[in-house]
């Protein structure tokens, strides 16, 4: 029973949609009147002709016999259906022309133009056939407007029967009030009784071309209906792919290719609004805490609430998602510090157990040398010089910032012009053993001594080239040099301990770094147990996949892996739980307050005792006075690097140190 309700229930709707009672949407009811219009321009165009034409041959057959007399038959008979057929052509060719062009979209009055245009063609079929009947010809005038109008125009079945049946009947009824002329011929000669009627001849022929009619009729429509719903699933298709496109899918606000776009076609726009106007990069300061106390699902939806904030604070500008928890907008720039102040406040409430900060960069427009992905930019650049600095929201990219941004521009675009030209410089800084007191290894660190800004601090250009993502052109550069200054002192005879050399996370994601340091190593051929790898921890805070199994790799291979600057982040002992190090490299700073500050000291404690409670060599930076060393040796400190024993410095300098007895290296490492 259940199939048999359900095949009912396919069979009705089947029938339903396919006798067109089935609601359409808008854009099939635009695509079939739309369909109907272009059909009407070439059956009009037709009529036309063919109405003009008939006009002019029977006011030619009038004039050439002499039929004056007979005018008014022939105007009841002929010339007002002709002329009803051309008007009604020209009123449907004329609208039909101005839809198509858009010049009007008035579907209403179309479509009583149209019932109107069929109507009087199927009223001239009947009206000339009837005529031509009574003449014993034939009744091709009616069957032609039917197929005419039923066929090349498009209707609902449905509304289609009822035309077709309608019209069939009444010319039906029209002619079986007549006597067939043949009927009408044969009584003459036989002397039988005419009797009016439609032979059945005829009422098969009707009724068969009825049949073929209507079939047609169905059939176009049905053709028509699979066309306008394919025709629409394409156009949604377009429209989510142009919509998604310029739509960032996270918060639903655009992104970067709409603002790309909007922008230059403002900047292009000689009439638009360009006065004040300023590009804004905002950021969410203290975003990976949220993430990390709340969740990634937490931090999306905070995104999208923040995201949403900012488009209505400047619902008149163009504002679209960065990138991760950053915005642009381009706006006019007259209240735009007190919108951000009050974004801010918004933001404040939504922030739950973890303090977030607001930070705003502004870009002031610059006709002379605009450029959209340069302005975000420069914006950025304004809103990063104010990151930590707490209660400062707002930084306008000034002639300060300018020089900065100017010299990161200059470091970004001359790495490797300075690689090539060995502007950079390999500077090596001694580790001491505590228990020898002499020189167990060195770390490798750059030095670039340029031609234009002159000595270029590591602050400088290795922030830059990590923020610009080039940073493993210059680690990459130094591994060669650290090998070279191996086999220039393996060729000389000369001391050299073993190497320290500091990777960026982002070698691990630019370039295969493991791969290059052994192949450079097997080129040079140095040993592995020559070459150590330092890893800073804040390069660790983010959990990135693919850190642990890298640090892994490295040690498994052969190298040993130390973790660098220890204590300068926030999760410290997180990252000892998660990663395995074969070296502590404690963060100078635990010794900055040494003198002064109570806690420096059983903290330091600690540290060492815990590296050795997980098999790791301890080593201390940032050591200036003896009496820091003499302690950090008392607590068992493996090894230890500052000022106190020398300052990063060129190999033939650190040579000259050594000989004069000023450091001493351990006897494993002397020729």
């Amino acid at each position: 029973m259940y199939f048999v309700r359900n095949g009912v229930i396919v069979l009705l709707n089947y029938l339903k949609r396919w006798l067109g009672f089935e609601k359409q949407s808008q854009y099939v009811k635009n695509y079939f009147f739309r369909s109907n219009m272009t059909a009407s321009i070439y059956m009009s165009l037709v009529y036309i002709v063919i109405e003009i034409w008939m006009i002019i041959r029977l006011t030619y057959i009038i004039i050439r016999d002499d039929l004056y007399s007979d005018l008014e038959y022939y105007f009841n008979k002929y010339y007002f259906y002709y002329f009803l057929l051309l008007a009604s052509s020209v009123a449907m060719l004329i609208f039909a022309l101005r839809y198509i062009r858009g010049k009007t979209n008035d579907q209403r009055l179309g479509t009583v133009i149209k019932w109107v245009f069929a109507f009087v063609g199927i009223y001239f079929g009947i009206k000339i056939s009837l005529n031509d009947y009574a003449k014993g010809e034939q009744m091709l005038a009616f069957i032609t407007l039917e197929v005419v109008v039923l066929c090349i125009l498009v209707w609902r079945p449905w509304t289609g029967f009822l035309i077709l049946t309608v019209s069939y009947l009444i010319y039906y009824y029209k002619i079986d009030q007549m006597v067939p002329v043949n009927i009408a011929y044969n009584s003459v000669i036989d002397g039988t009784p005419a009797e009016k009627g439609v032979t059945t001849a005829t009422s098969i022929n009707l009724f068969t071309m009825w049949l073929s009619t209507m079939m047609f009729c169905i059939s176009n429509y049905s053709r028509t209906l699979i066309q306008a719903e394919k025709d629409e699933n394409l156009e949604k298709i377009n429209s989510h792919l142009k919509e998604t496109s310029v739509l960032d899918e996270l918060t639903g606000i655009h992104n970067m290719v709409y603002f790309r776009s909007e922008a230059n076609k403002l900047f292009s726009d000689k009439e638009a609004d360009k006065d004040d106007l300023v590009f804004l990069f905002i950021d969410i300061e203290n975003f990976k805490s949220y993430n990390e106390t709340y969740g990634f699902h937490k931090g999306n939806e905070l995104l999208s609430q923040t995201a949403h904030i900012i488009d209505r604070y400047f619902s008149d500008s163009i504002v679209s998602r960065f990138s991760d928890d950053h915005f642009v907008v381009l706006t006019h720039g007259g209240d735009c510090i007190l919108k951000i102040d009050k974004i801010s406040n918004e933001l404040k409430n939504l922030q739950g157990e973890v303090h977030l900060e607001l930070k705003c960069g502004a870009y002031k427009y610059d006709e002379r040398t605009i450029d959209t992905s340069i302005a975000c930019d420069r914006a950025r650049f304004a809103c990063n010089s104010i990151k930590k600095h707490y209660g400062e929201t707002f930084r306008i990219y000034d002639k300060s910032l300018e020089d900065i941004f100017q010299q990161k521009q200059y470091i970004v675009n001359n790495i490797d012009l300075a690689i090539a030209n060995k502007y950079i410089q390999v500077y090596y800084q001694p580790v001491i053993s505590t228990t020898t007191g002499k020189i167990c290894g060195l770390e490798a660190l750059a030095r670039w001594h340029d031609p234009k800004y002159g000595l270029l601090s590591p602050s400088q250009f290795i922030t830059t080239l990590e923020e610009y993502r080039q940073i493993h052109k210059l680690d990459k550069y130094m591994i060669e040099q650290v090998c070279l200054d191996y086999v220039e002192a393996k060729t000389n005879r000369l001391s050299f301990a073993p190497v320290s050399i500091n990777f960026s996370r982002l070698d691990f994601e630019l370039c295969h770094i493991a791969d290059h340091l052994n192949r450079i190593l097997e080129k040079y051929g140095v040993p592995k147990s020559f070459i150590d790898i330092e890893i800073t921890e804040s390069a660790l805070i983010d959990q990135l996949d693919f850190l642990p199994d890298a640090i892994a790799h490295l040690r498994k291979i052969g190298y040993s892996v130390w973790l660098d600057d220890f204590g300068s982040g926030y999760s410290s002992l997180n990252v000892l739980k998660d990663y395995a190090f074969d070296v502590l490299k404690i963060d100078m700073k635990f010794l900055n307050s040494f003198d002064y500050n109570e806690k420096a000291r059983p903290i330091l404690r600690t540290i060492v005792s815990l590296s050795k409670q997980l098999n790791m060599i301890s080593l201390s930076e940032g050591v200036e006075t003896r009496e820091q060393f003499e302690f950090l040796k008392e607590i068992g400190c493996d090894k230890v690097q500052g000022y106190l024993f020398s300052k990063p410095v060129m190999l033939s300098e650190l040579r000259e140190k050594i000989a004069k007895g000023e450091l001493a290296v351990e006897e494993e490492f002397l020729p």
